[in-house]
């Protein structure tokens, strides 16, 4: 990580106190929220990708080596279409280990991803999916499957 990164994200999340309830870095332009656990190195995202809006009220949970571009956004609440100030209560969201979330995807809520899950850019992803699938398109569909090493 760039060492003037690493200061400026220090200096907001630290001293301007954004996303200060947040115990790993956080990129200055990016929001997280709510309960989010995560794994190993999965924090180096969350420092260098910019951009990103992560809501956990409903749970999140983002395996070990998992890594995200700039402008993902993981939500995993919706509200309620006849209150808005309410939100829906539904199943967290589950994501595996060594994914890979493509710039400006979008995880909603209830989703589980296994393992090895590539995610493409500006892919929207509704449903589910087993380890090893590559998804993409709006909304997100397999579009090949295998290990991230077998998909060229």
């Amino acid at each position: 990580m760039p060492p003037g990164l690493w200061l400026v994200n220090i200096l907001f999340q630290r001293v301007c106190r954004i996303n200060a309830a947040i115990p790993w870095m956080v990129h200055f332009t990016s929001h997280v929220s709510g309960r989010v656990e995560i794994g190993r190195h999965v924090w180096i995202s969350f420092a260098v990708s910019g951009g990103c809006y992560i809501q956990g009220i409903n749970g999140i949970r983002i395996g070990d080596e998992t890594i995200f571009a700039p402008g993902v956004k993981i939500i995993s609440a919706n509200h309620d279409a006849r209150c808005l100030e309410r939100r829906v209560e539904a199943p967290g969201i589950s994501i595996g280990s060594r994914c890979w979330l493509g710039a400006n995807a979008v995880v909603l809520p209830g989703v589980t991803l296994g393992d090895d899950v590539i995610v493409a850019a500006g892919a929207v992803v509704t449903k589910s999916f087993p380890a090893g699938v590559t998804v993409s398109s709006v909304p997100a569909r397999a579009i090949s499957a295998g290990t991230p090493a077998d998909v060229v």
